[in-house]
């Protein structure tokens, strides 16, 4: 079953408007201007709206940095925002890097919706979830929130370290950091015979490794996903795919799941996107998702 997913109920974001390869997104109480391949349709909003609404603007410097501008010199370089459903909470520091990113991506948090919905239906009192690719962890912060065993892996030690924060400001604890290529280590893992209950995979299009391995998501995420299913406990489990790649669609990822575990039930897949309160929709990724539960 296709779907479209867009988060709906996240009161501390909000994408206002996107086009001409941008988007205009509040964080908190700070609004942001910000490049966006996607948005490859006209704004909704004028210019002059745009200017007015706007207080931190990012101008490029290169194909792929640059730098944040400040309407006002007040405004901050880091601050918080809090995200909470109905069976967790957790709070995110945001920050202005010169990759245009601020440490989070919001419309995965459909994604911190389904897996802590699944751990809160798991049996086992502390179900085991593996974040793959995890960046600054708030899927990892979702998982520990609903109580799980978490393992965060991500090859960038900067990046673990904004997560450990991210743990902190949340006032979790326990979750298990792991620098390191995020192939190598499942595949230590296979040999090591561990299970997980859940595992959660958003890989980019391209990467590196610590040791400089090279990831490319045509290249790898087949092996990726024949070596993570067996990681998966049999009895009760879930596996999020979440993939950003302009090539690829939800049938992929689809054939992709099913032939790497025949066995799979109850599988979703999608795309992502994001509603602005222009009324535009900004497409942000496909996702293939299942899950069993003992009966």
């Amino acid at each position: 079953m296709i779907q479209l997913l867009c988060p709906t109920h996240w009161t501390e974001y909000e994408l206002l408007d996107c086009g001409d390869f941008e988007k205009l997104e509040r964080f908190g109480n700070v609004v942001l201007r910000r490049p966006e391949p996607q948005a490859v349709w006209k704004k909704v909003y004028s210019e002059d709206v745009w200017k007015k609404k706007t207080q931190i603007f990012f101008k490029g410097r290169s194909a792929t940095a640059g730098d944040w501008i400040k309407q006002n010199k007040a405004l901050p370089d880091r601050w918080n925002i809090a995200y909470k459903n109905n069976d967790i909470e957790f709070k995110l520091r945001l920050g202005l890097t010169s990759f245009k990113h601020v440490g989070v991506f919001p419309e995965q948090a459909v994604n911190w919706d389904y897996s802590s919905a699944c751990i809160k239906k798991f049996q086992d009192p502390q179900p085991k979830v593996l974040n793959l690719f995890a960046y600054t962890g708030a899927a990892s912060m979702a998982a520990k929130s609903a109580g799980a065993d978490t393992t965060h892996v991500d090859s960038i030690k900067q990046v673990v370290n904004w997560a450990n924060e991210n743990q902190e400001l949340s006032q979790l604890n326990d979750i298990r950091w792991v620098v390191e290529d995020a192939l190598k280590f499942v595949k230590r893992e296979l040999k090591r015979g561990k299970k997980y209950h859940g595992i959660i995979l958003d890989p980019p299009a391209f990467g590196h490794g610590p040791n400089g391995e090279k990831w490319k998501l045509e290249d790898h995420i087949q092996e990726m996903m024949q070596d993570v299913v067996q990681l998966l406990n049999p009895e009760e489990h879930f596996l999020i795919l979440n993939t950003y790649s302009l090539g690829f669609s939800s049938v992929i990822v689809e054939n992709l799941i099913r032939t790497s575990f025949p066995q799979v039930e109850n599988l979703e897949t999608g795309e992502l996107f994001l509603q602005a309160s222009s009324g535009v929709k900004l497409p942000l990724g496909v996702f293939g998702k299942f899950a069993k539960f003992k009966s």
